[in-house]
């Protein structure tokens, strides 16, 4: 089965794994599980499964979605560098798409777009706002309707809709982080190297 209009969306930017191919408005297949960790190990297996499903090949793909967080840093370089990688081994385009956007797309665009992050905090975007990290319970006190990312398959699903309804020749998927990394360069000095002749 080729088709000009296969979308594979996918997404690992919190403890899940997911993945929907979309031809036209419909949803061929689409997977999730639930994860903590090895999203890298599981991400591509999952993705040719779900290809398999539906009874097609990577070369059938006419282009890829992938989230792009706000999340788990570690889970969206995974997802964001797969993307990467399959777009230029199969000369199609990927497309990055926010979890802010997938929830703009399911709940409209006035509301509070709310994704949970760590230590009582929330990664937030209003209306026409820039994303922005808060307390958590500021985000009841904005006056907009707070709305949560939805279910993992529902995700990589709206996912898979936006990059279809996107333009192509946008830059490459990057991920979207909102606060700085909780990992620290290294204090120690770099080794000495010494000349081959000491």
């Amino acid at each position: 089965m080729v088709s000009d209009t296969l979308v594979l969306g996918f997404d690992t930017s919190a403890a899940h794994c997911a993945a929907a191919l979309l031809s036209g408005d419909t949803i061929l297949a689409s997977r999730s599980e639930e994860m903590g960790r090895g999203q890298a190990e599981r991400l591509i297996p999952l993705l040719q499964e779900v290809l398999g499903e539906a009874g097609v090949a990577w070369g059938d793909l006419a282009r890829l979605g992938v989230g792009i967080g706000p999340g788990n840093f570690t889970g969206i370089r995974i997802s964001v560098a797969a993307a990467r990688g399959l777009a230029l081994a199969l000369d199609i385009p990927a497309i990055g798409i926010s979890s802010f956007d997938v929830i703009d797309r399911l709940n409209g665009p006035t509301c509070l777009a709310v994704v949970p992050a760590p230590r009582d905090q929330a990664y937030v975007r209003a209306p026409g706002g820039a994303p922005r990290l808060l307390p958590l319970a500021e985000t009841e006190d904005s006056g907009l309707i707070p709305a949560l990312p939805p279910k993992p398959a529902l995700l990589a699903q709206t996912i898979a809709r936006l990059a279809a309804a996107s333009s192509a020749d946008g830059p490459a998927p990057a991920p979207l982080y909102i606060r700085p990394a909780d990992a620290a360069p290294a204090r120690d000095l770099p080794p000495v190297i010494l000349a081959d002749d000491a």
